[in-house]
């Protein structure tokens, strides 16, 4: 059944991604979008200017579900405190005042998918496996998370179907860390960053529209999902692979201290650190994914005019 749907961060990677899957689907999507966000003739939008708590509410009535993707980009400079705390802001004030607003509608949606991070957990030794069963981490990404996931009480507490959407490394030539790694690699000045053994869990641009119509059409599902495949590579293996699938050498290491001197605190959490996250509940609740493993994924999204 065709399902009204407000998606807040559609015009990003991601939301891009969503939109565009979900209209295909035969749905009606809704952009929340800022007040000052030019628009196409005609097209029906909610706007919102969230740092002064203003939103077009009664657009969102009787929406059956809303997504909720904005923030800002945590790769996109240094961590500064000042940036710190705008990455905060972004998140956890976005989605405080989204969850307050839904709570208080007269036709609440049934369901809100928001996003989180794999970065709940913080970095875990290449030894063990986490699931949405395990505690959070010790560090800015962990702390930043939590918040972020409280700040949907609201939504909860008014009935409203909650689900924490915790995206790992997303692949895509059109953003994020693989769109930076691409053209060192293609040059043939690729490799391992650090020791190479920390672990990255990924998870295909692709692949994320597929989870979302699962978790929309999922009503058992609620609380934290791990949107990340299921094989979980190391950093080492993660660079042999794309450097296989460009016909490239991939064998210039960036050493720990350089990757820290460039990026600073960013660097350590985000490129040094990592975790081998297992996306337990989406297997257990029948999600096959289209792709699970490295190489057919940047396959598809190198090769494929859709990744």
């Amino acid at each position: 059944m065709p399902l009204r749907i407000a998606i807040s961060g559609s015009s990003g990677l991601i939301g891009t991604a969503v939109s565009d899957s979900l209209l295909q689907r035969g749905h009606t999507v809704t952009p929340i979008i800022r007040s000052s966000t030019p628009i196409k003739i005609n097209r029906r939008v909610i706007r919102w200017k969230i740092l002064s708590g203003e939103i077009d509410k009664d657009k969102l009535e009787g929406h059956d579900a809303v997504i909720h993707l904005a923030g800002v980009n945590i790769a996109d400079r240094k961590w500064t405190e000042e940036f710190k705390q705008e990455i905060r802001e972004s998140r956890v004030k976005s989605t405080t005042f989204l969850c307050n607003t839904l709570a208080r509608l007269k036709q609440p949606p049934r369901v809100l998918l928001s996003t989180s991070a794999i970065g709940y957990y913080g970095h875990v030794p290449a030894t063990e496996r986490k699931d949405e069963s395990s505690p959070r981490g010790m560090d800015f990404m962990a702390d930043l998370c939590q918040e972020w996931e409280a700040a949907t009480r609201p939504a909860q507490d008014g009935d409203i179907r909650v689900v924490h959407m915790r995206l790992g490394m997303v692949l895509s030539t059109r953003g994020g860390a693989l769109a930076k790694m691409l053209p060192l690699f293609k040059l043939g000045l690729g490799g391992k960053l650090g020791s190479g053994n920390q672990m990255m869990s990924w998870i295909a641009l692709d692949e994320i529209p597929a989870i979302v119509a699962h978790l929309l059409n999922n009503q058992k599902i609620s609380g934290p999902v791990n949107l990340v495949s299921p094989n979980a590579v190391s950093n080492s293996e993660f660079t042999r692979v794309l450097g296989a699938v460009l016909h490239r050498p991939a064998i210039l290491p960036v050493p720990e201290f350089a990757v820290k001197m460039m990026f600073g605190e960013m660097g350590e959490l985000l490129l040094l650190n990592g975790a081998n996250i297992l996306p337990t509940k989406l297997l257990k609740s029948g999600y096959h994914f289209v792709y699970p493993g490295l190489q057919s994924a940047l396959e598809h999204c190198l090769y494929k005019k859709s990744s």
